[in-house]
């Protein structure tokens, strides 16, 4: 039964309940019991989580070093929708968080499909997963996404087929594929590439062409083209030289320092103080004082770094040093010292 509340007092002072307010009080008990008469027998609404609770369905070798994974909701519940350039962060059993491109179906709601080459701690722990081991996501994000107009030109190189693989599926029209690695057997998913219109791929093994140059990579691209390029840094580098058109790129190590200066992290006020050298990103000086910093993406946009300032100036991808309460001290870097809340 819905509980009648008293009206409230006068709103101008006077000793008795306000008469407007006093009969809205019938009517607004009618709607209350109206409404939760029409939610009987209904689902209880599903709380939002951040967390997404995943259970790893399949584990398959597709290349020298590189698995790909299977993960599924383990009641078998849809998954988030997703579009091509999407990734997910990837919480392994010991705590470690990465990031890896979803490079399934978008259309296939039940699973996710990522892949792993293993280059560190990591990718390592992640190539020892197995069938039914629980994992959490967070996502899907996207910092790649795929826009899906005009001619579309991809390059990919090695592990780099994983966003670009999607986006090949969805290109409706007017596009070009270009698929570089070190050898055939060290470059995922070469069959799935082989089954795409034929025609539109080029397959670059270093073994058997040479390191790709600007003019391969490119050749017969169309003017007005997007180029999406997802790969090495020496390959991103040798495309952003050569092309002056649109340009969408994605990479899986961080952006090198160029032209850095010299600085100072203090850890706490009175607490002490490690120097970053030109060359070197802060989390790089950072994690040789606190070697269990979280991190994740070191390119500045998943947000695991980041990391308080409690004074001094911050620079942030080439801005202007300025004021900060936070510091992503992956890309960022700061004028002088500055002190960070660790």
């Amino acid at each position: 039964m819905t509980a009648v509340l008293p009206p409230p007092p006068d709103l101008y002072g006077r000793a008795r309940p306000d008469r407007l307010f006093r009969a809205l009080v019938p009517v607004v008990a009618a709607y209350r019991g109206l409404s939760a008469r029409g939610t009987r027998g209904q689902p209880p609404v599903r709380a939002v989580d951040r967390d997404l609770a995943v259970e790893v369905r399949a584990v398959t070798a597709e290349a020298d070093g590189v698995v790909s994974l299977v993960l599924a909701d383990p009641a078998g519940s849809a998954l988030p929708a997703w579009r091509p350039g999407c990734h997910v962060d990837v919480l392994l059993p010991s705590g470690t968080l990465r990031q890896y491109s979803l490079c399934g179906d978008p259309r296939e709601r039940r699973s996710y499909r990522i892949a792993v080459r293993r280059v560190g701690a990591g990718s390592a722990e992640a190539h020892g997963l197995v069938v039914g081991t629980r994992l959490v996501l967070r996502g899907p994000r996207n910092a790649f996404p795929f826009l899906g107009t005009g001619p579309c030109v991809f390059i990919a190189g090695g592990i780099g087929i994983t966003p670009i693989l999607p986006m090949a599926r969805a290109a409706a029209r007017d596009w070009r594929l270009v698929y570089t690695g070190r050898t055939r057997a060290a470059m995922p998913f070469l069959g799935e590439v082989a089954s795409l219109e034929a025609g539109r791929v080029t397959v670059l093994a270093d073994d058997e062409h040479g390191p790709p140059t600007a003019d391969a990579l490119l050749a017969g691209v169309p003017d007005g083209a997007a180029v999406y390029c997802c790969g090495p840094v020496p390959m991103i580098e040798t495309v952003k030289a050569a092309w002056s058109g649109p340009l969408h790129v994605e990479r899986f190590s961080p952006p090198p320092v160029l032209d850095g200066r010299p600085f100072e992290l203090q850890l706490g006020r009175g607490g002490p103080v490690v120097p970053v050298a030109a060359d070197e990103t802060a989390l790089a000086a950072l994690r040789r004082a606190r070697p269990d910093l979280a991190y994740s993406c070191r390119q500045g946009f998943c947000g695991t770094c980041r990391v308080g300032v409690l004074s001094g100036s911050v620079e942030h991808r080439g801005r202007r040093p300025s004021e900060e309460d936070s510091m992503l001290v992956c890309v960022s870097r700061a004028d002088g010292r500055v002190v960070l809340d660790v």
